[in-house]
């Protein structure tokens, strides 16, 4: 079993990212075959600042290692540093249909309003797919948010193996029960998102103790004082709530047992430090191999183990195709 995901360099991680995709990285890591990297051909879906994204491509890759990724058990690597992704995109381009494309939630959210849109805006659902399928992955851990890319990913790899043989194998969603949509601090009926202009609606993992703490105290929650998990009437308790829970391995109904009688300060002041507890060691070891010559060997070495799987896979797609392989 193979497992493959990755994650974009724009800017710092946040709560979302890792409770919804990092720590189940890390997790599956130990139960089969892991295939990470930093997804830098999709950052230029839209404008990106060169030395900002060299910048912050080595940051995550650092912070992939100071959650808790393994290069003895994954590889880890730098998604333009394997040509193959591109090229197994265009084939794959060539087998998607615009309809199907048109239909993809982020492309609508992110082009709306515009009079037109980036091609790679519009196509890179495709580049996602041809990432899974390169490596002929079983398991994708991602957000809830991409899992109709995933759906496009099985459909394209069911598309090409009934027209030209079996190639691909097409892979499983693997979500998280809780935890895989945390939401803003500031409006937790929305996504908590980098590009979101307040600075204290996100939990970076990079963030100052002091900074985790001003935005949870400032998070919205409501009129009552009751602390239960409902998402509908209470959106800001039960995202802190998943928050905690993810963080400190309690259940929810242990939490709203907990503090059964308790105010929301009570769980908010114990909540900065669970997350600060936990950010703490990650940070000393991002702030250990971030300018470290270990973290260059590490993507080099991630290359290579990705190519040589990406090449294979390459010289069977051509053969199917019908392409001629000097």
């Amino acid at each position: 079993m193979r497992v493959f995901s990755g994650v974009q360099p724009t800017g710092n991680i946040h709560l979302g990212n890792y409770i919804g995709a990092l720590k189940q990285f890390v997790d599956l890591q130990d139960k089969m075959e892991a295939l990470y990297c930093i997804v830098d051909l999709h950052s230029i879906t839209v404008p990106q600042i060169p030395e900002e994204l060299y910048r912050h491509t080595l940051d995550v890759a650092a912070l992939y290692i100071a959650v808790g990724l393994d290069p003895k058990k994954a590889s880890i690597f730098i998604q333009s540093s394997v040509k193959e992704h591109a090229e197994l995109s265009w084939i794959l381009t060539c087998q998607a249909y615009t309809g199907e494309l048109n239909r993809m939630t982020q492309f609508k959210d992110k082009s709306h309003g515009k009079e037109s849109a980036p091609v790679g805006l519009f196509s890179y659902p495709v580049l996602m797919a041809a990432d899974i399928l390169l490596y002929k992955a079983d398991w994708v851990p991602v957000g809830n948010d991409q899992k109709q890319h995933i759906e496009l990913t099985r459909d394209l790899a069911v598309r090409f193996n009934n027209k030209y043989g079996e190639t691909f194998v097409v892979p499983q969603y693997k979500g998280m029960e809780v935890g895989a949509r945390i939401m803003s601090l500031d409006d937790p009926s929305a996504k908590m998102s980098k590009s979101n202009p307040n600075d204290f609606s996100r939990i970076s993992l990079l963030d100052a103790p002091g900074k985790v703490k001003k935005s949870i105290m400032r998070a919205t929650t409501d009129s009552e004082t009751v602390i239960r998990f409902d998402p509908v009437e209470k959106p800001g308790i039960s995202n802190l709530l998943t928050i905690y829970s993810a963080f400190s391995g309690k259940t929810i109904p242990e939490l709203e047992h907990q503090y059964e009688g308790c105010g929301y300060g009570a769980l908010k002041k114990d909540l900065v430090e669970v997350v600060n507890d936990t950010l703490q060691p990650i940070q000393e070891r991002f702030q250990e191999i971030r300018p470290s010559e270990e973290l260059i060997k590490i993507l080099k070495q991630g290359r290579d183990q990705a190519q040589a799987i990406a090449q294979q896979t390459m010289r069977e797609v051509k053969e199917r195709l019908g392409f001629v392989q000097l």
